[in-house]
């Protein structure tokens, strides 16, 4: 995502950012994510084993977990690497921020 500022039609400046291209696949893995997520609630409104639904609430995490991953490491390889109009201070807080995020 790139993040552009503009000046906005009342004369002050705006924030407007441009999709990644992964962002689709990224949605994608997160809406078959919830729906493994609504199925489990279903296990446990029909009281299945308790290691069943450990074991899909695993997979459900590990889903989640692999979309952020690939969301920070597009961030890092099309927004920082390519910090055309941004300080490298500034790149550098950017990427100290995602860190709290891995």
């Amino acid at each position: 995502m790139k993040i552009l500022i503009a000046a906005s039609p009342g004369g002050g400046y705006g924030i407007a950012m441009t999709k990644h291209d992964s962002h689709p696949a990224i949605v994608k893995r997160l809406r078959r994510a919830e729906g493994h997520l609504r199925s489990i609630i279903g296990m446990i409104e029909e009281e299945r084993s308790c290691v069943e639904l450990a074991q899909q609430l695993h997979a459900v995490e590990a889903a989640i977990s692999n979309a952020k991953k690939e969301l920070i490491q597009d961030h890092i390889e099309h927004c920082l690497d390519d910090s055309t109009g941004k300080s490298a201070k500034s790149a550098l807080q950017e990427f100290k921020s995602l860190t709290k995020y891995l």
